[in-house]
């Protein structure tokens, strides 16, 4: 049974950390609402993590504000979140089980709903077998496991999770992203930070690109691929090299093995590289691709990626 919070808006307004000379966020802001899932990408030292802490309420803010349910993030809320750091944040010699009913009980769950819930999720996450193991004496994938059963043990109003997929393997990748896709079904907004775009691409409704602390693209990934063009796959074997070049609006992505992938801008017609190609004889293939989300990261960050 869900928290009385789920369903209620993350609001993150304008938030600003410096670190010395360094500027970690600046003015970054974003929503997410309840049953969205929202991904958050960016190199190493982008600002995720602080964002992140800062939304979570364990990190304040130079400037700017957070808002859950319309209000600021106080201790009630905290208790509400559901939080996943990128560092590991368990006791290595307490044994799972009792680890979770731990963690569930300091979010304010008596000890049979507190046991019961950990069992459940211990279920549901493939970790069982690893009730009564020391944390420490688990392969890093299933401790990252437990962790996750720890962000989840509580049924959390909010979910922030930093790298949550970070070495898992691929079943344990298939498992997380149908309960995240599940717990958004249950009206809880997620927000989940991760370098692998492909994941991102599949699981978010909406995508947040930061780069050097600032928000420089945020929407779905439709939104972002409309203003960025199109790119063109043309298979023309007889095409000597340089046959695109100087056509306007286009720009030569690659070329390999007779197929020349461009890239046309923003409401360029594609009938004239048609034509371009057709002079250089057959044309057996002109194809449309939809740009992936890490090309779309690449455009936008440019040399930053």
């Amino acid at each position: 049974m869900p928290w009385e919070g789920a369903g209620f808006v993350l609001e993150v307004d304008g938030i600003t950390k410096r670190y010395g000379d360094v500027l970690a966020c600046d003015r970054v802001s974003f929503t997410v609402a309840p049953g969205e899932v929202f991904g958050f990408v960016g190199a190493n030292g982008a600002g995720k993590t602080t964002a992140l802490r800062i939304a979570l309420g364990v990190l304040s803010a130079d400037a700017g504000a957070v808002r859950w349910a319309g209000a600021p993030v106080d201790h009630a809320a905290r208790r509400r979140f559901g939080y996943l750091p990128e560092e590991r944040g368990l006791y290595p010699r307490m044994r799972v089980l009792e680890h979770l009913v731990y963690l569930a009980e300091l979010h304010g769950f008596d000890v049979t709903r507190a046991d019961g819930d950990a069992e459940r999720w211990l279920s549901r996450l493939g970790l069982r077998e690893h009730r009564d193991t020391e944390v420490q004496r688990l392969s890093l994938g299933n401790q990252q496991r437990v962790q996750l059963a720890a962000a989840l043990v509580h049924d959390p109003g909010l979910l922030l999770l930093d790298e949550p997929f970070s070495g898992l393997d691929p079943v344990a990748v298939d498992l997380l992203s149908a309960v995240l896709r599940e717990r958004a079904g249950a009206g809880v907004p997620v927000v989940f930070s991760s370098h692998q775009l492909d994941l991102v691409e599949r699981l978010c409704d909406r995508v947040g690109i930061i780069q050097s602390g600032r928000l420089v693209a945020c929407g779905t990934v439709a939104e972002l691929r409309s203003g960025m063009g199109s790119t063109l796959l043309v298979e023309a074997p007889a095409a000597a090299s340089g046959w695109a070049d100087g056509l306007p609006g286009v720009t030569v992505l690659g070329v390999h093995n007779g197929q020349t992938r461009l890239r046309l801008a923003a409401g360029v017609d594609d009938q004239p590289v048609l034509a371009a190609a057709l002079a250089t004889g057959p044309v057996r293939g002109f194809t449309h691709q939809r740009p992936s989300l890490a090309e779309l990261y690449r455009e936008v960050v440019g040399d930053g990626a």
